[in-house]
């Protein structure tokens, strides 16, 4: 599950590149088998805690594992709306001002996602304090992104409509961002039973090198 969204990711930003709406539509299509995997895995789930009554790790595990698929399936729909976003662009503007910087922060939330999910499937947290920094990173080009836009559309108002497309995505990518930082915190909560949410970098160092 966590392979396909990071592709959706991929190929949406890529589809937005390119214009491509094929690679667009393929995105859409995947949702449908990301949200069929949510159901699958919950299902999985649900039958050990009624018939097994796990207990501490066992039970934390779980609960990672119900948290995280709820944050993939809303990458995957914030994959698809950048794919919607693409299917409607024209050449021209797919080069206006914000789409470096889209491809640049697409990359980070790319890595993010990779390295969450590295860190849980090896449940091991030294990579969460990295990925809560690069949240950071993607939260401050978000902001950059917006002034930008916005003085681009005061002085030329013909390009509110591209613009506010270039913000859409921007978002998008921001809010992937931060379910990528939900799912590395989790790996925190699972190993060492403690709840780094809402945490300040310096506590959650602290909390990995304890």
């Amino acid at each position: 599950m966590g392979r396909m969204v990071e592709y959706q990711i991929r190929y949406a930003v890529e589809a937005l590149r390119r214009g491509d709406v094929a690679l667009a539509k393929r995105v859409a299509e995947d949702e449908l088998k990301v949200n069929q995997l949510e159901r699958q895995i919950d299902e999985a789930c649900t039958p050990v805690i009624a018939r097994r009554s796990p207990a501490a790790g066992d039970l934390r595990f779980l609960m990672m594992v119900y948290k995280t698929i709820t944050d993939l399936e809303r990458v995957g729909d914030e994959a698809k709306k950048i794919a919607l976003v693409a299917r409607g662009l024209h050449l021209s503007e797919r080069v206006s001002p914000g789409f470096p910087e889209i491809r640049v922060v697409s990359a980070v939330v790319i890595d993010m996602l990779r390295r969450a999910l590295d860190s849980l499937a090896r449940l091991e947290a030294q990579d969460v304090p990295d990925v809560v920094r690069q949240d950071q990173e993607v939260d401050d080009s978000f902001k950059a992104i917006l002034r930008q836009l916005l003085t681009y559309m005061i002085e030329d108002p013909r390009t509110i409509s591209r613009s506010i497309d270039v913000i859409f995505v921007a978002k998008a990518l921001e809010r992937i961002g931060d379910h990528a930082k939900n799912i590395s915190e989790y790996v925190i909560y699972t190993i060492l039973g403690k709840d780094v949410r809402h945490g300040t970098i310096e506590e959650i160092e602290a909390a990995v090198k304890g």
